[in-house]
């Protein structure tokens, strides 16, 4: 949460210099400072048309955000201890969402895996403590594991790329558990040497979240992660940085997810303080994935912070025959974006998404699927 309220309120080079919230970003910024609770919110929209499918050939779906930190423990000074905590009502427009357009299309994977028809959900609701002169923190409470691991600057899907293959996990994870009760620790072991580890429940259900007391305490099935990597430190934490972390799953009735495990790993680097060159690579054992191999290229460039940015991967990834029951064909998957900073609270996002021999429908060479995404921050 820290970071998307860091930087929802740092200013924007937008192309039309406008900011109709003003006032609103004012009075928030003077709650934060006089109470230490900083909130805010957006709404985000993704559409997109397929050349080709085996059955709907467009989707759309909504988020709607809700997301704070409540600094109740040393605020302003080192060590600080905070709530941290995120809502969310997602709905689709379409009989099919945006997270299962991909094999109503025909391929092995999904355009935007958060943009489903879940309704009201959680995300989050955890506390933060910052120690060791804050440099190491601990979560304790109902987690999203996208926070912390296997993470690269572009990997969002509500502001980067939208496709499974370029965000957490490579498209070899198909458990990126929120609203899981659990605890992560992390932190610094030199100026530049980092390592994170967590547990928490693997029979998570966002839409119910306080069901993982008995889920988490009564079941004791859990998914567990372990990184370590070398970053640039500070705000190149991401930016410069590679890292190789481990997963493991137990099987749970209750989420539907099936045992497995895997490595993930990532080399991120920025160039003239422009271009964000990147290289992923994933491996999954069983897991319910669907890949069991992956690898992933390219680039992000921005001109000027806060302004537009363009973002280009290239991915070949191999179907996981343990889900499937079968051997399907290798896919390639490409994603282009630009990213329009409008104003101060508005961006669009054209996106191009091109999937070569689709694995699911083999009698298509290739299918492209065209994107728009728009966010509104508030």
């Amino acid at each position: 949460m820290t970071t998307i309220l860091r930087d929802n309120r740092e200013e924007k080079a937008d192309l039309l210099n406008l900011n109709v919230l003003e006032g609103w970003e004012g009075w928030k910024a003077g709650i934060a400072e006089s109470t230490g609770l900083s909130f805010g919110g957006d709404y985000l929209a993704v559409g997109f048309a397929a050349t080709d499918s085996l059955g709907d050939d467009t989707s759309a779906s909504g988020v709607l955000r809700f997301f704070g930190s409540w600094e109740l423990l040393n605020r302003g000074a080192a060590n600080t201890g905070s709530l941290e905590f995120k809502i969310e009502n997602r709905h689709s427009y379409t009989d099919i969402p945006p997270s299962a357009f991909g094999v109503e299309v025909g391929f092995v994977g999904t355009p935007e895996p958060v943009f489903n028809d879940d309704g009201f959900r959680a995300t989050t609701l955890y506390w933060k403590q910052d120690f060791a002169d804050d440099r190491a923190v601990l979560r304790v409470g109902f987690l999203d594991m996208k926070e912390y691991f296997d993470g690269y600057p572009l990997a969002s899907p509500w502001t980067g790329f939208g496709n499974l293959a370029f965000t957490i996990g490579s498209n070899t994870m198909v458990t990126l558990p929120d609203a899981a009760l659990g605890a992560m620790v992390g932190g610094y072991l030199t100026d530049n040497i980092y390592a994170a580890a967590s547990i928490m429940d693997a029979g998570f259900q966002p839409t119910s979240m306080f069901k993982g007391f008995n889920t988490f305490f009564g079941d004791f099935n859990t998914f567990k992660t372990a990184e370590i990597g070398i970053t640039g430190g500070g705000k190149r934490f991401l930016f410069d940085n590679a890292h190789i972390a481990v997963w493991q799953q137990d099987e749970s009735d209750v989420s539907g997810v099936q045992k497995g495990w895997g490595v993930n790993g990532n080399i991120s680097h920025v160039v003239n303080e422009q271009w964000l060159l990147f290289l992923r690579a994933a491996w999954a054992h069983e897991g319910g994935g669907l890949y069991d191999r992956s690898v992933s290229g390219g680039f992000g460039y921005q001109n000027k912070p806060g302004g537009n940015q363009l973002g280009f991967g290239l991915n070949w990834g191999r179907p996981n025959s343990d889900t499937f029951g079968v051997d399907l064909n290798e896919q390639w998957i490409s994603e282009t974006y630009y990213r329009v900073q409008l104003t101060e609270n508005l961006q669009i996002t054209p996106s191009l998404q091109i999937v070569v021999n689709p694995a699911l429908n083999p009698n298509r060479d290739a299918v492209a699927l065209f994107g728009l995404r728009a966010r509104v921050t508030f």
